[in-house]
């Protein structure tokens, strides 16, 4: 080691000038055209070797960019999936819930219902059966007819007045105006076709049914049948006078109007009556003097 050191000494301590005179012993024997193109060569190459190192980071830091853009896609793509199969995983152990549920409240109910049907058969257990006798035969009653409710005062007026519906009047409407008096006139014309389509009909009726029967009871019932026919129809031939006057009085245009007192009849009174020629107050003294003067007087019979 002692020589080694000794050696390195001896080398280092080798005059500078010495160093000089051989280089320029080395410059001499090299003409100048060759140094100037072996450092333009040099220069070149490092040029060459910078250029190739600085593209080189480049593309490498091209790649790293565009490895972490990569990286970044697929990690949004995978939290993506794990938010969908989590959503996935949630709504189908809601769904699990509510069928639990749903058999959980199916199986209560059950459960309920088998307890009320053994509390009924313990109860019916406990309870003595007795025995029902026979009921005695009874007599078979005859079906009655139908109880006919009375109408009540709203309802008389509500429905159709053959086959018209009733007036209704409008706020500040005059009294017997054109269309209250064709109101009148249309119920009074339709009540008078049917009354004469009645007298027709018993008419063609007495005419097809008139026999002369054998047996005598069987004669005192058709001869009732046509009597009562015939009352009835003259009491429609009376009505039948009314209502042309009626239709006459309003042609004239005092229909509406009292004949006593001239007042105004009312359209509730002539829905109810359409043929009345008096109004309520008349209509009661004309009543109690018929009660009163019924013996005395012939003109109230």
């Amino acid at each position: 080691m002692a020589v080694k050191k000794a050696t390195s000494k001896k080398r280092k301590k080798v005059p500078a000038s010495r160093k000089k005179a051989a280089a320029k012993r080395v410059s001499k024997k090299q003409p100048v055209g060759k140094k100037k193109a072996a450092k333009k060569k040099a220069v070149a190459r490092k040029s060459a070797s910078r250029k190739k190192a600085v593209s080189k980071k480049k593309v490498a830091k091209k790649k790293v960019a565009k490895k972490k853009v990569a990286r970044k896609k697929a990690a949004s793509k995978k939290k993506v999936a794990k938010k969908k199969v989590a959503r996935k995983k949630a709504a189908s152990k809601k769904k699990v819930a509510k069928k639990k549920v749903a058999r959980k409240k199916a199986a209560s109910k059950k459960k309920v219902a088998k307890k009320k049907v053994a509390r009924k058969k313990a109860v019916s257990k406990k309870r003595p059966v007795i025995k029902k006798k026979p009921a005695p035969l009874r007599k078979v009653a005859k079906k009655k007819a139908p109880v006919r409710h009375a109408r009540a005062r709203g309802e008389v007026l509500s429905g159709p007045i053959h086959g018209v519906q009733p007036y209704k009047p409008r706020r500040g409407e005059a009294y017997m105006g054109e269309k209250q008096l064709n109101h009148f006139k249309s119920i009074l014309s339709a009540w008078k076709n049917e009354l004469m389509f009645e007298v027709d009909r018993t008419v063609h009726h007495m005419q097809d049914e008139a026999a002369n029967f054998p047996d005598p009871n069987d004669r005192a019932t058709q001869e009732s049948e046509f009597g009562l026919e015939l009352r009835t129809r003259d009491r429609e031939r009376k009505l039948l006078r009314k209502i042309e006057s009626a239709l006459a009085r309003i042609d004239e245009g005092s229909y509406g109007y009292c004949e006593e007192t001239g007042e105004e009849i009312g359209l509730k009174r002539l829905e109810a009556r359409p043929v009345a020629t008096l109004c309520l107050e008349a209509q009661e003294r004309r009543e109690l003097a018929e009660r009163q003067f019924r013996d005395r007087d012939d003109r109230y019979r």
